[in-house]
């Protein structure tokens, strides 16, 4: 096995959502977002909902514990829009504020820095019923929202990421249909929904950084190879689209201000002068979302005639993900060679199986432990290479609502006891403890 060694000043942690952590969906003024109408709407696999969930909205001291115990610095949790500003626009909700000042205080109090993402796809519903992700009318109140919550924070929060993977938002929510909102629009409506919240995230960004200084201003984007199935031309071509589709627009967009060129024509008619420019912004931190490699073949009927080919690798996780650290290193290399070097921070890593609680109240989840180990493998070879790669924070802290399958899926490193809400540190967050301190070598 490689040596698990890190560079100097490496930071450990570990990320979650609002929306599948709080709960408390109808405390404090909170407002109704796009989850929680397609939650209502019957289309959660498991038939559960996030209204409790881990109840972190009254239990995060607890929650905070157990990552000082581990020895983790460093955690990443959202911010609800729905909480701040319930319409998506006007009327603040303090009690919102209130709530992400405690957590704030809490974190800093134990020692935690708090890295504060804006948008984990909570989008207000109102905004949504005025077009959501598929217009610019939401791009000044996210800007807006932005301002609002970084004056009452960033005096203490110091570290900001605008969006958590908007590839999926735009694929899932307005492509396909799996997540909400749950629209099928296709091709346009996918890269509808990439172009504004790239524009939005860029209006947040410049939003942020003209009446506060001495922030480190991020974006977190869920990057994976795309690999064609074959080598056949219809395939090789099918990768390169997926790739532009799933990676590049909200890369390229954040970090070259530029329109992949696969897909300028698909885009002309919606990408107005000057979007380029207003979308490029030169960030301090990229977070990278790291699960597999993307296996792709030419299929018509899908979005952009692409679909999944087979996977060459030897195990799977419990979401039926193909397990393949090899890519995360692949792609730190690129962002090296290619992307002048970014700083970077893996922002999730992690993985869902069917984990079983012993006679002895554990779960020893070896897999997850081996996940973790081949993962953490290929970030200290990266490092070793000269890739600027600043931290590792794994998906999840805890069991949660895992969107569309609802609680049936689990990706923590502490197990939720959704009857009791009781937390159980699992053998994999005794691994990431031990890496995270320095005995596991």
């Amino acid at each position: 096995m490689t040596s698990l060694t890190f560079p100097p000043g490496f930071r450990w942690g570990a990320s979650t959502s609002a929306y599948q952590i709080e709960g408390a969906l109808d405390a404090d003024g909170r407002g109704a977002c796009v989850w929680d109408t397609y939650t209502a709407q019957g289309r959660i696999q498991d038939g559960s909902n996030a209204a409790t969930a881990c109840d972190h909205y009254h239990r995060f001291p607890e929650d905070i514990a157990l990552m000082k115990a581990a020895g983790f610095d460093s955690y990443r949790f959202s911010i609800a829009w729905p909480r701040i500003v319930p319409a998506g626009t006007g009327a603040v909700e303090p009690r919102g504020l209130d709530f992400y000042d405690r957590l704030v205080d809490a974190l800093l109090e134990a020692g935690i820095t708090p890295m504060a993402c804006l948008y984990h796809w909570d989008l207000p519903q109102p905004l949504e019923d005025a077009g959501g992700w598929q217009g610019r009318a939401v791009v000044g109140p996210f800007a807006d929202y932005a301002r609002i919550v970084a004056a009452r924070l960033a005096d203490r929060v110091k570290e900001w990421m605008m969006l958590n993977e908007p590839n999926v938002v735009a694929i899932h929510g307005y492509g396909t249909g799996e997540h909400a909102p749950g629209h099928q629009l296709g091709d346009t409506g996918i890269l509808r929904a990439l172009h504004h919240q790239n524009l939005a995230q860029g209006a947040a960004l410049r939003a942020i950084a003209a009446e506060h200084s001495g922030l480190t201003l991020g974006t977190v984007l869920n990057l994976q190879p795309s690999v064609p199935d074959s080598d056949r031309p219809e395939d090789v071509a099918a990768a390169a689209r997926w790739d532009a589709v799933w990676n590049r627009v909200s890369l390229d967009g954040v970090m070259r201000g530029q329109i992949p060129p696969l897909l300028a024509e698909a885009m002309a008619d919606f990408v107005l002068p000057g979007d380029e420019e207003a979308i490029r912004y030169p960030i301090d931190l990229l977070g990278i979302n790291y699960y597999s490699r993307m296996t792709m073949k030419h299929e018509e009927g899908h979005p952009f005639d692409v679909w999944w080919g087979e996977a060459r690798c030897r195990r799977w996780t419990g979401m039926a993900w193909p397990v393949q650290p090899e890519g995360l290193y692949d792609l730190l290399t690129e962002l090296r060679t290619d992307y002048a070097n970014p700083a970077v921070f893996i922002a999730e890593n992690g993985c869902a199986y069917d984990d079983v609680v012993a006679d002895d109240g554990q779960i020893h989840d070896d897999e997850r432990v081996l996940f973790f180990r081949e993962h953490l493998e290929a970030v200290a070879q990266a490092a070793r290479e000269g890739c600027n790669v600043k931290g590792y924070l794994c998906w999840s802290l805890l069991d949660n609502f895992e969107w569309a399958f609802g609680l049936s899926k689990r990706f923590g490193v502490v197990r939720v006891d959704y009857d009791t809400l009781a937390r159980t540190p699992k053998d994999s967050y005794r691994f990431l403890s031990s890496v995270a301190k320095g005995g596991d070598k």
